[in-house]
């Protein structure tokens, strides 16, 4: 559903155009923090997995607490006016460190908003092997 690599510019109001695209599945989408600063878009579906999943984490553990903070605190909800344009409040463009261009990258069932020098150098931080590769997509018996 969500695939590629996007750039686009904030405009003086921290509004973001998001790919044509990718608006059809976002009419109802929450925005939130991401787990490398980065930010995330939930479709509606893929964000109540999300909540699902964080609600079965104890609320003793401090990881779980600290997920729950994370990702509730930062949450609004996407609204897309006529041009395909969504607000991106100042405290999470700041947490992201958007300031002008944003790389938006298609992550199959959510998107991910970055900066491009975080995205560039969380790329490079990727490097899976030959097997890792054939594991992860099962061409190996």
């Amino acid at each position: 559903m969500f695939w590629g690599e996007y750039s686009h510019q904030l405009d003086e109001k921290g509004r973001l155009i998001l790919p044509a695209r990718f608006r059809p599945f976002l009419s109802r989408a929450i925005l939130t923090r991401g787990l490398d600063h980065n930010l995330v878009i939930y479709p509606q579906d893929a964000w109540q997995s999300v909540c699902e999943r964080l609600t079965e984490m104890p609320m003793s553990l401090p990881s779980g607490r600290a997920i729950r903070r994370l990702l509730y605190s930062g949450a609004v909800e996407v609204t897309l006016d006529r041009q395909g344009r969504t607000l991106v409040p100042p405290y999470l463009r700041e947490y992201a460190s958007l300031e002008s261009e944003v790389l938006i990258a298609g992550m199959e069932t959510f998107v991910e908003l970055w900066d491009p020098r975080h995205w560039r150098a969380t790329l490079k931080d990727v490097s899976l092997s030959q097997a890792d590769v054939e594991h992860v997509l099962k061409l190996s018996p």
